[in-house]
């Protein structure tokens, strides 16, 4: 086929850029017919990207729920709900950020566990709380910081919340108040699980209660600092489908992390056959893709003809991770704009990229009206050059239907046109 090779010694791929982007989105099932359905299908997806990243911000679904509703089939909120806290096959936990996670993988993250304690251990006033905590849950079942705070019976003075060993103690919750900083800290060091969620409430319970023995005291897989780094790279990696080896945010939370460790992990990966490169038409670094994925890379350059797909996709994406590489391979240029003050915004307050077939074709600014069940549509800016078909609006007319049921809406309205 035109534009590209197989060179089966080194496994060397070349891919035009058409090719690069049916690879990557058949990777995330969103190219043609469903590959993921219903809670199965969910966690499957899950599992084959490693971690889905957890936002709160709930405008028209969380950003977790949107990403998995574009890929499953079938997918509600619930769906989602069922496997985190009935099932418990996947659970909550900081990867790139906080993150949604296979529980299968608990044991990989022990090493920050590890590493929470050993904090914890240097401030015999947080050990303190955390037995006191850790007593009030095993006694009342699962609780909110607001309920912990009502229950906790050890004196801490309220102004050593502001002291600087207080808040060298509490690394991730500096200025919090004490229930939800030794809740967090708890949490960090495996004590704790996220046991339910209640809007952006967060609900913590013993770790010992709901997940397998088993695994709680399973040993990590990966003492090796370098090759618990290259474990995280090459998820990382499946995660988006394809990444170089530069500055990425896709990169984001794994510790200890410069170019020269990333660059030695790409290499050994490589030599290993756990990642194998490519090159794509018009991007001068070569990109890696899992050695596991090479049937489907194949499956493109045999060359593929899918029914194109209208899809919604969250602002945090997998797919979304690295917005520069995006821009290389699809032309989309994308801002998350939640952040940015209204007055310099250049789309909407919560803006989803909308893919129709191999393209991304724009974004759509939507919110679900809870009280009156109605999605609004906002407004939808199509890029440049987004040809208007009526084959096109029916796609996105579609979609924004399934979007509509997604989030619990009986009606739509717009405030533009299609």
């Amino acid at each position: 086929m035109g534009g590209s090779f197989f060179v089966r010694g080194n496994r060397m791929r070349s891919l035009t850029n058409r090719q690069a982007r049916q690879f990557i989105l058949l990777k995330h099932g969103l190219l043609g017919a469903h590959r993921f359905s219903g809670k199965q299908g969910a966690w499957e997806y899950i599992r084959q990207t490693g971690s889905i990243q957890f936002d709160p911000v709930d405008v028209c679904g969380k950003n977790a729920e949107i990403a998995l509703q574009s890929r499953v089939k079938g997918f509600t909120k619930e769906t989602l709900t069922e496997l985190l806290y009935s099932d418990r096959s996947l659970f909550d936990y900081p990867d790139k950020c906080l993150c949604i996670i296979p529980t299968e993988d608990w044991r990989y993250f022990s090493r920050y566990r590890t590493a929470a304690r050993e904090n914890i251990n240097n401030f015999p006033e947080i050990r303190a709380l955390t037995e006191s905590a850790r007593a009030i849950l095993a006694k009342n079942g699962p609780l909110s910081s607001d309920a912990l705070e009502r229950e906790l019976s050890v004196s801490f003075p309220a102004a050593d919340s502001d002291s600087p060993r207080w808040r060298s103690a509490i690394h991730w919750s500096a200025g919090s108040n004490r229930s939800r900083a030794v809740l967090e800290q708890m949490y960090t060091t495996g004590d704790l699980i996220i046991h339910h969620k209640q809007g952006a409430r967060k609900f913590y319970g013993l770790a010992e209660k709901y997940l397998p023995a088993g695994l709680l005291s399973a040993q990590e897989p990966l003492p090796d600092e370098a090759a618990h780094i290259r474990w995280r790279i090459a998820r990382r990696i499946g995660a988006v489908g394809l990444l170089w080896d530069r500055h990425s945010d896709a990169w984001l939370g794994i510790w200890g992390l410069k170019s020269d460790s990333r660059a030695a992990a790409f290499r050994q990966l490589s030599d290993e056959g756990e990642i194998f490169e490519t090159s794509v038409e018009g991007i001068r670094s070569a990109l890696y893709c899992r050695g596991e994925d090479a049937p489907l890379m194949e499956k493109v350059l045999d060359g593929i003809d899918a029914k194109p797909r209208c899809e919604l996709l969250a602002p945090l994406d997998c797919l979304m991770w690295d917005r520069k590489l995006i821009k290389a391979l699809f032309g989309f240029e994308y801002a998350w704009e939640i952040y940015t003050p209204a007055e310099k915004r250049k789309y909407g307050y919560y803006t989803l990229p909308l893919l129709y077939g191999e393209d991304l074709i724009g974004r759509v600014d939507a919110i679900a009206e809870r009280k009156t069940k109605t999605l609004r549509v906002n407004n939808i800016w199509y890029e440049n050059g987004v040809k208007r078909t009526k084959k096109l609006q029916n796609a996105v007319d579609k979609c924004i239907e399934r979007f509509m049921t997604f989030n619990g809406c009986t009606e739509r309205s717009f405030l533009c046109g299609i």
